[in-house]
């Protein structure tokens, strides 16, 4: 949710942290700040609001350090103010400390510290970090002993990165449960919680594990555990061209994001079909047929848009591989005592493979004799390197905080998992495989054709503008499709939406339909085209504004006040090109009213806080 950037080298500090906290904007983006020690203290820069407050600060009054650490901050402990924002201090100016993720004790920790005398400045759970790490001091241990200590008095996660005025050439780091790396570059080294903010920089990375702390100084990094005993952790070339994020002359980063997806998710299926056209190959997933075959349940747990995936995933698995399935949010999960079938697989889905409570809930399972798989978009993110296999998406970096791309290769990614089990099953036949593949590899050429209803989506944007509230219908496996819809117009416009199984709106949400309530449904071909079609006439019948997504042409024009057709292809992929008129229709919503679409209020891209 948060960001760090670290830095040591010859290149001036503030210039190089301020450049990777823009990198990380779309992590976290309430405030920012930055420390460096210089001329025997600290200087600290701090502003509320976007980076570029804090680079105009920066470039205004230079600070000329070769040492530095800062941060971009999304809220959880304390409102968005300068005093809230990172970086924190102990009550002596001489500690500066940075932190991503929650420490579940800070109170406890404030209340002695508090006790003892020390005064507190901020609302916020980091400032104990840089108080702990001064009283070890003062009790005789070194910079790094009193570190250490500080780290074994602190519980919940955090990635954490410390300057101080006594070792003005030292930045120290830890992580448990949050991400950071180290990186290596021309004579500077560097510490980010992404990759992406120091790719200009490191022409090579190490991925911290739980426990790790490392010591970056001009003349090299020493990493080591808790207690101080060395440790070493591989390097992987940083291959900046994958890494690239431009706008490619989009206005914004969520639009060419979209506009992706016919490129991306050829790109997910490209080197997955076998030779023969009747099976999948799937690098990273190692379970055999025999294993497959022997699957009694599926346990999928992921978070927001991850979630939809994962309710597809449920259609598809089911449908096409005849296990049954259970879909739970990772922080519901947690919460109860879940009872799984011996033979059971867990899989966990996320773009970052950081997400919090879905990387607690893979955590907690693990050691239960269950094999554990997850569907991901970074290689090298938590998730995928602690489930025994992992399916990539391969969608490339999302800037953009509401998901577009990274969600439809989920589902496509999932689709491929679906067919192949249901081939080592035997309840997909050899011709239905290739059926079903033949169609998922048109998909990507289907995708780009459907870019032609951008036009009238945008009309229908100037509906749902004006809208207080809207609601999103679908049934079956398009359900979750509706889901998806209103979340995304909730996430950019900030109009209050909810999806509905259309089936059940009679029950309930029907007494809120009136003339100034729009309703957006999505259809596909089969049998619950019609039902849906019947739920619209009701809906119809009190006069709100429908507007109907759907693959089926012959659609008759009364069913709604706006037909939006896709093409049709598999019923088990259609999904995928109807939620792309909804990306779009909540995209040029929240144009038209004037939000951040790139970086909506109170959101973050990769939540890493439970």
């Amino acid at each position: 949710m948060c960001g760090i950037v670290g830095y040591v080298g010859d290149n001036f500090a503030e210039i190089v942290v301020v450049d990777g906290l823009k990198r990380l904007e779309y992590r976290g983006y309430d405030s920012a700040g930055l420390a460096v020690p210089l001329d025997g203290g600290l200087k600290l820069r701090r502003r509320v609001g976007k980076i570029v407050n804090l680079e105009r600060e920066v470039l205004k009054e230079p600070l000329q350090a070769h040492v530095g650490v800062g941060h971009t901050r999304w809220a959880t402990h304390g409102a968005p103010t300068e005093a809230n924002t990172h970086p924190h201090t102990d009550a002596a100016g001489r500690i500066a400390v940075v932190h991503n993720g929650i420490i579940e004790n800070y109170l406890e920790l404030r209340h002695e510290l508090e006790a003892a005398g020390d005064h507190f400045t901020s609302a916020t759970d980091t400032e104990v970090v840089p108080h702990l790490v001064a009283a070890g001091m003062a009790r005789g241990l070194g910079l790094v002993e009193a570190f250490r200590a500080a780290l074994r008095r602190l519980e919940g996660s955090f990635a954490l990165g410390l300057v101080s005025a006594s070792h003005p050439g030292v930045i120290l780091g830890a992580r448990r449960s949050s991400p950071l790396v180290v990186g290596y570059g021309e004579k500077e080294f560097l510490l980010a919680s992404d990759v992406l903010a120091i790719q200009s920089y490191a022409e090579a990375v190490s991925y911290l594990e739980d426990g790790d702390v490392c010591v970056i100084e001009a003349s090299g990094v020493t990493l080591s555990d808790l207690e101080g005993r060395p440790v070493e952790r591989p390097r992987h070339k940083v291959d900046r061209e994958s890494l690239a994020v431009r706008k490619e002359g989009h206005r914004h980063f969520m639009a060419k994001e979209i506009h992706e997806q016919p490129r991306v998710l050829a790109q997910t299926i490209s080197g997955r079909i076998a030779d023969s056209g009747r099976d999948v190959v799937l690098d990273g997933v190692g379970l055999t047929g025999d294993q497959v075959r022997e699957l009694e349940h599926v346990q999928i747990v992921a978070c927001g848009t991850s979630w939809h995936a994962g309710l597809l995933g449920r259609y598809l698995i089911e449908g096409l591989a005849g296990i049954p399935v259970r879909v739970d949010y990772g922080s519901e999960f947690r919460g109860r005592a879940a009872l799984l079938p011996k033979r059971s697989l867990f899989l966990t889905i996320s773009q970052s493979g950081e997400t919090a409570d879905t990387l607690m809930a893979l955590r907690g399972i693990r050691g239960q004799g269950v094999r554990t798989l997850t569907v991901c978009n970074v290689p090298t993110s938590s998730m995928v390197r602690e489930s025994d296999d992992a399916l990539l998406t391969l969608v490339g970096p999302e800037i953009g905080v509401a998901s577009t791309k990274a969600f439809t290769g989920q589902i496509l990614a999932l689709a491929l998992l679906a067919a192949h089990w249901g081939v080592a099953r035997g309840t997909l036949s050899p011709v239905d495989a290739e059926s079903f593949l033949d169609h998922l590899v048109r998909l990507p050429g289907l995708v780009e054709h459907a870019f032609t209803v951008e036009p009238a989506l945008l009309e229908e944007a100037r509906v749902l503008a004006d809208a207080r509230s809207v609601l999103y219908l679908g049934r079956g496996i398009n359900y979750p499709v509706a889901l998806e819809g209103a979340l995304k117009l909730k996430e950019l416009s900030y109009i209050h939406a909810e999806g509905y199984p259309a089936g059940e709106m009679k029950h309930g949400p029907i007494a809120l339909i009136d003339p100034r309530f729009p309703v957006v449904a999505v259809a596909g071909s089969g049998q619950d085209q019609t039902k849906l079609l019947s739920n619209l006439s009701e809906v119809r019948a009190r006069e709100a504004r429908v507007t109907l997504v759907t693959t089926d042409s012959e659609t008759p024009a009364s069913a709604a006040d706006r037909l939006i057709v896709v093409p049709r292809t598999s019923p088990w992929l259609e999904p995928i090109l109807l939620v792309l008129p909804l990306q779009l229709l909540a995209y040029h919503t929240a144009v038209l009213k004037g939000s951040d679409v790139d970086q909506p209020r109170n959101l973050a891209k990769s939540v890493t806080v439970e």
